[in-house]
């Protein structure tokens, strides 16, 4: 009986909360800055997100992952050749996970007050916004990641 309670007191956790394979890394990032929006639905569904909105007239694609009252939206649009990542997300997992991944590849930073960017190597440029939610809640915060990659990565079939 010991063994039954330990087990399901292990298990409860992880099934009320965000896995960390929902959770979207440098390497993440990068493998979808290199390939097309197909490739990128397959890596995404397999992650763990559904498709919210997918508009194939300009190339978009909106990623969807919640559990109770967090959320993780993340937006890839294709400009060219070029796709554009936009994650927007209450969960701090995630901000820390890319800030985190992304420490040993930045070649410049620039702090405002309100807006934090990063040159990152092999990948582009991040912005990464942090507001106050409303109703004001000081345990969330909004995160608004915009991942814009250099001229020369492209996204490649």
């Amino acid at each position: 009986m010991k063994k039954l309670t330990l087990f399901i007191l292990l298990l409860l956790p992880g099934t009320f909360s965000f896995a960390q394979k929902n959770l979207l890394s440098y390497g993440d990032l990068k493998y979808i800055v290199t390939n097309s929006l197909p490739r990128t639905d397959t890596f995404m569904m397999a992650k763990g997100y559904q498709v919210k909105v997918e508009n194939t007239k300009n190339n978009n694609r909106v990623y969807s992952s919640e559990s109770g009252d967090s959320h993780v939206d993340i937006n890839v649009g294709q400009d060219g050749k070029r796709l554009l990542i936009e994650i927007e997300t209450n969960v701090l997992s995630q901000y820390d996970l890319i800030h985190n991944s992304i420490t040993q590849y930045i070649t410049k930073d620039a702090m405002t007050p309100d807006v934090q960017t990063y040159v990152v190597k092999d990948l582009g440029t991040i912005y990464i916004t942090v507001t106050d939610t409303s109703p004001y809640d000081p345990l969330k915060r909004e995160y608004d990641i915009h991942v814009v990659p250099d001229k020369q990565i492209m996204a490649y079939d």
